[in-house]
């Protein structure tokens, strides 16, 4: 029996059997059912002479009736849809096993070609075609030693470019790293830098204050021996008069007669810086301005002599004179 005439026997087998079970159940549920529709009416009936002889004088349960007639509506439908399932469950097993039959037919089909088709070649192979084959499949270990020493480079030469990355990486971070401790290397210095500016700074400042306190100390010193020396020629100034006023000699140098008191005190500050003593003494045509008093007219005459020679005072005119204070004279 060939193939072909094998899978269309298995196949016609397989449909027959598969309608002759789904024939039969068809038949089975449609059996039921007229049961069912047979003993529906005799259901009504007995339950309609049961009443009829039981109940004298009552009305038929209406409610009841319904209540029986819809529980064997559902028996019924429940008996269609049951049938109905196991046809469509048989007709899947059907198609599952159609399938099968023809997936088995097609295995062994193929699995029979492939015998012949080898048990073809090799008996219609001449020699120099067997030796090509060797030559062919020399050529082919050939070929694959080469892809695969091909292979075997391109691996090296992918290790190496990978190494290159990952030493391009590894400097680039050295690079980074070495960038990242030269910023803060230069931020510590630039902190250190200001701190000392800052530092310089203070420092300058309490220099400056120190300075300036030693300044207004040296001012301070100044001023009081400035006004020590001003009390002290004050002083002698007081003396100076006092003798005049009081001492028996009376001989003086006068040497300018100013128009008001602030030329007075120009040539008395002139006179006192070089040490000498004077008094001033108002008059109806100014303010006398006077060098002594001398013990005696020599003493006196020799101061005058001094000054007129003093080319830095400009005192040439000056001249001696007997004075007595205001106040003592009659």
């Amino acid at each position: 029996m060939s193939m072909n005439n094998k899978q269309r026997w298995m196949g016609g087998v397989v449909l027959l059997s598969g309608g002759v079970l789904l024939a039969a159940l068809l038949l089975k549920g449609k059996e039921e059912i007229h049961q069912n529709q047979l003993q529906v009416p005799e259901t009504a009936a007995e339950a309609s002479q049961k009443n009829s002889n039981s109940a004298a004088g009552l009305t038929v349960d209406v409610e009841t009736e319904k209540r029986l007639l819809e529980s064997q509506r559902q028996a019924r439908e429940k008996s269609v849809a049951e049938q109905e399932a196991r046809a469509a469950e048989f007709l899947a097993m059907q198609q599952q096993a159609e399938a099968d039959a023809a997936r088995k037919a097609a295995e062994e089909y193929a699995e029979l070609n492939a015998r012949r088709s080898a048990q073809q070649s090799s008996d219609n192979i001449p020699p120099e075609l067997i030796e090509d084959q060797a030559a062919k499949q020399k050529h082919i270990a050939e070929d694959k030693l080469a892809a695969q020493k091909k292979q075997e480079q391109q691996t090296a030469a992918q290790l190496k470019a990978d190494q290159a990355k990952q030493d391009a990486a590894k400097k680039a971070a050295d690079a980074q790293k070495r960038a990242a401790e030269e910023k803060r290397l230069a931020a510590e210095k630039k902190a250190a830098e200001q701190k000392a500016a800052e530092k310089k700074a203070a420092e300058k400042k309490a220099a400056d204050k120190q300075a300036a306190e030693k300044q207004a100390a040296e001012a301070k010193r100044k001023a009081e021996e400035k006004r020590k020396e001003e009390a002290k020629k004050k002083a002698d100034a007081e003396k100076a008069r006092d003798l005049l006023e009081h001492g028996d000699k009376q001989w003086m140098v006068q040497v300018a007669l100013a128009a008001n008191e602030a030329n007075a005190d120009a040539v008395a500050s002139k006179l006192k810086a070089k040490g000498y003593r004077v008094t001033k003494s108002p008059t109806s045509k100014g303010i006398r301005i006077m060098v002594g008093p001398s013990k005696d007219r020599e003493a006196a005459d020799a101061a005058r002599k001094k000054i007129t020679s003093d080319a830095s005072l400009g005192m040439k005119s000056a001249w001696v004179i007997d004075w007595v204070p205001l106040d003592k004279r009659n």
